[in-house]
Parts: structure tokens; sequence; C-alpha cells
């Protein structure tokens, strides 16, 4: 069973292209998530305490995903950006919350990921921040 760290503070920098989303409800967990648009990508940063996933997926095949994508509570994530050896899986719920998994493949025996839950408060202020309106879920609360 996945442990998954609920992410549910967010904030911009002064001139609003960095984002950065938080564990506010326990920020000894020391939990962040950094993101800031560079040409083509999507640089982003997934902090866990000393341990630190960054990728640079292309920014419109992360936006495809964002906007294609339909709630499933059934799965966890329905959606994958990046590579087999690095990737960010996405999967939308319909309470508004948003998984994201940043993994990288070591080979067959192993890999290492981080399990984030945004809450529908963060998943709608990086949708606000991307600039694509988030949709309205139905159970959302």
């Amino acid at each position: 069973m996945r442990h998954f760290q609920l992410i549910d503070h967010f904030g911009t920098g002064s001139d609003s292209q960095l984002l950065s989303l938080t564990c506010a409800s326990d920020p000894a967990q020391h939990v962040e998530i950094s993101m800031r648009r560079e040409g083509e990508h999507l640089v982003m940063s997934f902090s866990y305490n000393a341990l630190e996933i960054a990728l640079r997926p292309r920014f419109n095949e992360f936006m495809r995903a964002l906007t294609h994508m339909q709630p499933v509570d059934g799965l966890n994530t329905t959606r994958q950006i990046g590579t087999g050896n690095a990737y960010l899986a996405l999967g939308l719920h319909t309470d508004g919350s948003l998984i994201m998994r940043p993994t990288l493949v070591g080979d067959a025996t192993g890999y290492i990921t981080l399990n984030l839950k945004l809450t529908g408060q963060a998943y709608h202020h990086l949708m606000e921040w991307l600039g694509v309106p988030a949709p309205q879920l139905p159970n959302e609360g």
C-alpha cells in the first residue's frame, strides 16, 4: 500500500515565475514541489527533506496530460510524462486531488519515487498558474 504525502499549500515567487507547493499541515515533513518554465521545458523539483528528484518534461506534453486527464478514483495514476528512466506519473480523482509520482528508474531491480497528493485547492492553483481553468469535478468539495 502506498502512502501519499498531502500537499496543501501554494505560493509564487515575487515575479510569479516560480510556483512552490508545500505541506502546510505538517511543515516538519519538509516536502516541496517547485516549478518554473524554461523555454519549451518545465523545470520541476520534488524535495522530501534532503532527497530531491528533478525532472524537465516538455511543457506542451505536461499541459496535454493535465488538460486531457479524466478523474478515475480506482487508479492512482493514469498518465505518464517523460521517458522509461525518468517520468512523472499523474492521476486526477473526483474529489479534486491530483496524484504526482516523480520516478527515477535504476534498472530492472528497482526505482525511486515520491508519492505526493495535491489537494483540490493546490491543484486549482497549479492550473491557474499554468493559465488553464481547472475542470469542475463531480465530488469536489
